[in-house]
């Protein structure tokens, strides 16, 4: 019986000092840092793992921040940080563009047409993530902080080819945020 009194204590104690040090050494590495990540890898030669989420999650993912966004329940910024109302947010990605085009066929007369994009869930192939990021020295890990995301999609040219990655808007986790 003695043994246990003195045991519970000792415990308590190592119990304590471990906690204690859990948190107590976590140091700011970096306030902000800013990447993308792939989210839909297109190729198909890698894991279905790498620069991916796998389809079943992804989809809800966007589709969230979309419906969160549009019906008002979390504020959307755009690239430079200017609060966008839900109507010019429903505008991103819609387009309605004039041409005019030259029948492939004799006598090539030329007719007028209009070309009406909508974006798509399916085109946000990339993620933009803002974060914190806290360095611990004594367990040597890093722990991340998301404080923003933006859906990117790529800008491709007439062929095809990539040509810029554009942020659609940016949602902010965290009140120090957007800067100004």
């Amino acid at each position: 019986m003695k043994n246990i009194k003195t045991l519970v204590p000792v415990l308590i104690m190592i119990f304590l000092i471990s906690c204690g040090n859990f948190s107590k050494d976590k140091t700011v590495l970096c306030e902000r840092i800013q990447y993308d990540v792939i989210i839909n890898n297109p190729d198909p030669g890698h894991y279905w793992w790498v620069n991916n989420i796998e389809g079943s999650k992804r989809e809800p993912f966007i589709k969230n921040l979309f419906n969160a966004a549009f019906l008002g329940e979390v504020k959307a910024y755009d690239y430079f940080n200017n609060l966008l109302s839900v109507e010019q947010l429903k505008m991103i990605g819609a387009d309605t563009i004039y041409r005019t085009l030259t029948r492939p066929y004799a006598p090539y007369d030329e007719y007028d047409t209009v070309i009406i994009t909508k974006l798509e869930y399916e085109d946000v192939k990339r993620i933009r993530f803002l974060e914190e990021w806290l360095y611990d020295e004594n367990e040597i890990s890093i722990n991340k902080k998301v404080v923003g995301i933006a859906p990117l999609i790529e800008r491709k040219d007439g062929e095809g080819n990539m040509i810029a990655v554009q942020p659609l808007f940016w949602l902010y986790f965290d009140e120090k945020y957007p800067l100004r």
